[in-house]
């Protein structure tokens, strides 16, 4: 029985990868279950399954309605951005993202918009200035439905302390991944963000925690007494029902995610999973924060 209660507030689990495919070809059968029963077993509760598209959007509500545990996000990410301007109305785009958002019958499986904002690190994807030519777009739906909404969360957070304080003077909340942990200068800038406007993701199937970054060490010489559960894994050719798959993140991870910061902060991991939890409850869960 896990000892610690999750919140995942980003998986990318409309990824082809979790049902098998890589790169267009099926290496091995559709494990999309095991993977929620690995996330369940460490004591994840919620999964917000982030919506990058219509398309990707659309995909996250429907496994949002089959599995109780998963929620959604409607959005388009930046580097999707091109995808307003494909069939010729970016209009006909934005609405479908505002009929997403707010169709009745969605209900309390949309929980947050987005992904968005700007991404100039992988202009190869979309140019600056598509990605500003539709940001007003994705804005004007968020004001929309600002009234849904408390606040947000700049997830993946990789910035530095200065730009950390002007996200906290909005009100924002910080998610934190292995990606937010990869050098010194992340885990510093994490420890000094308050723990009450924290929160946890794993970003899967990507942010892993590698054994190059700087929070991999967080992970050997814990000493908390809280282990985290460890699950088998094998290369993706030599698949295994039940394993993880190496080189695949997974919501599972999130409890490694905690390890390092707990290290870091030198805090008890249960102590930090409760707070974060509360925090991720205030925001998109309200109705079970004092559950």
């Amino acid at each position: 029985m896990p000892t610690v209660k999750f919140i995942e507030i980003g998986a990318n689990l409309t990824d082809p990868v979790f049902r098998g495919c890589y790169r267009g070809k099926q290496a091995h059968p559709d494990d999309f279950d095991q993977v929620l029963q690995r996330a369940q077993s460490v004591g994840v509760t919620k999964i917000m399954v982030t919506g990058g598209s219509v398309s990707e959007s659309r995909e996250a509500l429907a496994l949002a309605k089959q599995h109780p545990m998963l929620f959604a996000t409607v959005g388009c990410h930046p580097t999707r951005c091109l995808e307003f301007e494909k069939n010729g109305d970016p209009d006909r785009y934005y609405q479908d993202l505002l009929q997403l958002a707010q169709a009745p019958d969605n209900g309390s499986k949309v929980v947050a918009i987005g992904e968005c904002g700007l991404d100039y690190d992988r202009l190869q994807f979309c140019p600056k200035d598509i990605q500003l030519k539709y940001e007003d777009a994705r804005h004007c739906m968020i004001r929309k439905h600002r009234h849904r909404f408390s606040t947000g969360v700049v997830h993946s957070y990789t910035g530095s302390l200065e730009e950390v304080q002007q996200l906290l003077a909005l009100d924002l909340y910080i998610g934190i991944n292995g990606c937010s942990l990869k050098t010194q200068d992340n885990l510093a800038v994490m420890a000094q963000i308050p723990e009450e406007r924290l929160m946890l993701e794993t970003d899967a199937p990507w942010c892993d925690i590698r054994p190059t970054h700087a929070s991999h060490s967080h992970l050997i010489s814990a000493t908390s007494g809280w282990v985290p559960v460890a699950f088998d894994s094998k290369k993706k050719e030599r698949f295994v029902m039940g394993a993880m798959v190496k080189g695949r993140n997974e919501p599972c991870s999130i409890q490694q995610v905690l390890q390092v910061m707990a290290s870091v902060r030198q805090v008890h991991p249960e102590h930090l999973a409760s707070v974060l939890y509360r925090n991720t409850c205030r925001v998109f869960f309200p109705c079970e924060e004092s559950a």
